[in-house]
């Protein structure tokens, strides 16, 4: 590869990295040219870790019979069963083992093909590999992220020309630092909207993140718990505690964000969730289909735990509306992204109203008077009850035996 060459895939690589393209578009784009400057390229790999809660890494492969794409796939985890022993028969864990930053096979040559991932190539035509592995600095580690793994394969008869193998291996570096760049701003969002809640990740992750600044709009409130957690708690094996939190918070997150909603605050078994619109109608509709799901997913869960012999519980919910300030609450040093006012508080007093009027679904009378009359007429009233901190009595309703959300959002 002549310098121009080289200048220019580093310099285009660079300010792609800078501008923020995506992982795919960066592979797809230097592996192209690379084969633009001569180097006869027909796949490559980059892999690397990421902070996610179920996947391990994700991998970018690139093929000269589809130039202009690079496959992104996540993977699961490597530690054990057949993964992990792929894992180990692989050139990328040569690398790390014995610390090497590169290792080439010439199929061409007669070079054993030592690993599974060099016989799949061989495999597929291929005649030459080469292994590359970028590592970080102590300083540089993300989580499991501590460096970036390549690989290189060509079909042409003779491999690769020694002086293909020198440019890969110098220009390799500007394409992982690119990667490496756009993989932790696309980590940033997953996990700020992971630990935020969707909207709220997207807000901070726009720069809304000054302190004090809030927002205020009109929200159905959901806030959720479970029944008799405290006594399973304190009675049911430690080890089964967070395994019954995560069942019923993915019975109660899902149904929210199925229906459009946003949970902006996990804690212990509660869950706080709010549903948005201009208009308060068909945001209540959404946060009573929502409501109705959890219903049904948390009977189907229950049947599921008591066939294992672990313990159950009943998920049991409060909705209202109301005007809150919706934003960046806390310390200089530690924010909170979420809902505050009274309506906040309102919604909590009726959830606390459960036990006593043993319904699992409580609605406020201003949730009750949003919804259309048809929806309106197929809910019962339970009374009026003072409610904690709140100046009048307030009338709450629940929903008529049998209700479905077949004629809501479902």
């Amino acid at each position: 590869m002549n310098p121009s060459a080289f200048e220019e895939i580093a310099a285009w690589v660079t300010k792609a990295g800078l501008i923020g393209r995506t992982e795919s578009e960066l592979m797809a784009g230097f592996c192209r040219r690379l084969r633009d400057a001569g180097i006869p390229l027909a796949r490559a790999i980059v892999i690397l870790d990421t902070l996610h809660p179920i996947y391990e890494g994700r991998a970018f492969l690139w093929r000269a019979d589809q130039p202009d794409a690079a496959e992104a796939v996540d993977y699961g985890r490597t530690n054990e069963g057949e993964a992990a022993e792929n894992w180990r028969r692989s050139a990328f864990f040569h690398l790390l083992s014995t610390g090497e930053e590169a290792w080439r096979c010439r199929l061409f040559a007669g070079d054993p093909a030592e690993f599974v991932t060099v016989m799949q190539a061989r495999d597929e035509g291929m005649t030459d590999y080469l292994a590359l592995v970028q590592r970080f600095a102590a300083e540089g580690v993300i989580g499991e992220m501590d460096c970036v793994y390549s690989s290189w394969a060509t079909d042409s008869a003779k491999g690769f020309a020694d002086s293909a193998v020198t440019a890969i291996r110098r220009l390799a570096p500007f394409l992982n630092l690119a990667v490496k760049s756009a993989a932790l701003a696309r980590m940033a969002g997953t996990l700020a909207e992971t630990y935020l809640g969707r909207d709220p990740g997207r807000r901070v992750m726009s720069g809304r993140i000054l302190r004090g600044v809030a927002e205020k709009i009109g929200a159905v409130l959901w806030y959720s718990d479970l029944h008799g957690y405290t006594h399973i708690s304190d009675t049911a094996p430690p080890e089964q505690i967070i395994p019954l939190l995560n069942d019923y918070a993915d019975v109660v997150v899902s149904a929210v964000h199925r229906h459009g909603g946003d949970v902006l605050k996990l804690v212990g078994d509660g869950t706080l969730a709010i549903f948005t619109g201009e208009d308060r109608g068909p945001a209540c509709l959404a946060a009573l289909a929502a409501a109705v799901q959890v219903r049904k997913d948390a009977a189907k869960l229950n049947r599921l735990r008591a066939e294992q012999g672990l313990p159950t519980s009943e998920v049991y919910l409060a909705l209202h509306v109301g005007d809150v300030f919706y934003g960046n609450v806390g310390s200089k040093d530690r924010l909170d992204f979420t809902v505050i006012g009274p309506a906040v508080n309102e919604v909590s007093r009726i959830l606390a109203m459960s036990r006593s009027v043993e319904q699992d679904v409580l609605l406020s009378a201003t949730f009750a008077d949003a919804l259309d009359a048809e929806t309106r007429r197929r809910l019962v009233s339970v009374g009026r009850y003072a409610l904690r901190g709140v100046a009048q009595p307030q009338e709450l309703f629940t929903l008529e035996p049998g209700f479905t959300a077949s004629e809501l959002l479902l």
